[in-house]
């Protein structure tokens, strides 16, 4: 039997030198009153509601209950929330200020927003097989939704910029079980996925889930290819400059860039070849940390041609280092020419620049679930992933238009976001023409709050 909590009496003594009474009786409540800055963030994008029309709906209009933006709506605003099953809808459901949030009618007789079985169709539907399933009709376009997350980059800048940096990064989302296309990685040590991440700064620009059984470059030019395409679609003249670690050093994405005037900056592993043409440099390097006791670096740069795989010279920049746990040379390849870019310049301040984009990746699989990949097909594993990167892109716009003067939230991960602006009790109050939301009164971060707000509403509605 269900026990009737509400008309329980709590008992907890020693609270301030009182005794502590506790019953279920305050009303309906909620602890995600942020979900006010989520709703007016959407309001000013539409990035939620244009991601809803990536999805195709074959359902018959006459059975249908609930709209796709408003399911849409409901998974990307419970992730950001940090929410990260679809068994959390079955309670996140009857919290009113939730459903309207989500485009429901809170009050009474009002409908619910979906449960878990609903939301889930929404990664299951396959278009091959929509229009003659029962249930599984709603399907999602993937070339619309990689559009959607360039738009919203390309808006988010008043006027095309004179260059932008694109960062590629792969990372290991770790299976627990027999998904589609699961392989053991040895680097990782794990049966797991190898996503590709494509960022410029705070923006997500791509999301594209892969088998581990390849390379970490493999298909990455013509990943890139569609990407850039699209960017010089709205920004002809801007120049595009590619950076990535060591694991993209190939000659099929070096050519490309050189043959579609693209600039590019990638890691080189080294090898004796190269350890043996900054024999000089390690070695006054070497005298420098003997001299000091402190880390010492000396830069140079050189043409270099692999044996086999390398179709031409290219410029090499190397760091020849030495710390107090041994040497430690590095190398970079680039087509910028040193005009442009000196050796260590090009290395410390463009090449290691590209650190920022593991912390974007963190707040991706650690902030809002990117690695939950527990569907039985890669396809469905895709659409959760799609899922995870709107709701990043949804409260980096949150980040980018609330922040303002506030440094705080400028720099703010997700996590810390969902903390500081989202997670605030708040009571519930729906009447015939309002929904009455009264946020703690003691909450410590109240004037943040309604900074962000202001800042919100200074920003332009989207239209289109």
């Amino acid at each position: 039997m269900t026990t009737e909590c509400s008309r329980e009496t709590l008992l907890f003594p020693g609270l301030g030198g009182r005794e502590g009474v506790a019953r279920f009786d305050g009303g309906d409540i909620s602890s995600d009153g942020g979900l006010l800055l989520l709703h007016e963030t959407e309001r000013r994008t539409s990035i939620v509601d244009r991601f809803a029309r990536c999805f195709r709906d074959l359902r018959s209009p006459v059975l249908v209950r609930h709209q796709v933006r408003d399911l849409v709506l409901q998974r990307v605003f419970g992730l950001a929330l940090g929410y990260e099953d679809l068994n959390d809808h079955d309670d996140l459901r009857h919290d009113p200020l939730f459903a309207a949030s989500v485009g429901k009618d809170p009050g009474e007789g009002g409908v619910a927003p979906a449960g878990k079985s609903t939301l889930n169709r929404l990664e299951l539907s396959r278009p091959e097989d929509a229009a003659g399933h029962r249930y599984k009709k709603v399907f999602l376009d993937p070339d619309a939704t990689d559009q959607l997350l360039v738009d919203v980059f390309v808006e988010s800048y008043p006027t095309a910029p004179e260059e932008i940096v694109l960062d590629l990064d792969p990372t290991d989302f770790p299976l627990h079980g027999h998904q589609e296309g699961r392989f053991f990685h040895g680097y990782y040590d794990a049966y797991c996925y190898l996503p590709l991440y494509v960022f410029c700064g705070g923006h997500l620009l791509l999301a594209r889930l892969r088998t581990a059984d390849r390379d970490a470059a493999a298909g990455a030019k013509d990943e890139m290819a569609a990407l850039v395409a699209r960017i010089r679609r709205a920004w002809p003249e801007t120049r595009i400059v590619l950076r990535a670690d060591s694991g993209f050093c190939r000659e099929e994405l070096m050519a490309w860039c050189e043959a579609e005037g693209l600039y590019y900056v990638f890691g080189l592993a080294r090898n004796a070849v190269l350890e043996r043409t900054i024999e000089t440099e390690m070695a006054e390097a070497r005298a420098l940390f003997e001299a000091t006791g402190e880390a010492s670096r000396v830069f140079t740069e050189f043409g270099y041609r692999t044996k086999d795989s390398w179709s031409c010279y290219r410029r090499v920049v190397a760091k020849a280092e030495v710390l107090s746990g041994g040497p430690n040379p590095r190398f970079v390849v680039t087509n910028f020419f040193p005009g442009e870019w000196e050796a260590r310049a090009l290395y410390e301040d463009l090449y290691c620049a590209r650190g920022d984009m593991e912390n974007r990746i963190k707040e991706q699989q650690l902030g809002l679930f990117a690695d939950r990949v527990s569907a039985a097909t890669l396809r469905a594993n895709q659409v959760r992933l799609y899922f995870s990167s709107v709701a990043y892109v949804l409260l980096h716009a949150l980040r980018r238009l609330g922040a303002g003067d506030h440094e705080e939230i400028a720099r703010a991960q997700c996590t810390t976001m969902r903390l500081k602006l989202l997670k605030v009790g708040a009571q519930i109050r729906v009447t015939t023409r309002r929904v009455w939301v009264s946020l703690s009164s003691s909450w410590p971060y109240a004037a943040l709050f309604l900074a962000v707000y202001a800042n919100l509403q200074r920003a332009p509605l989207h239209t289109g």
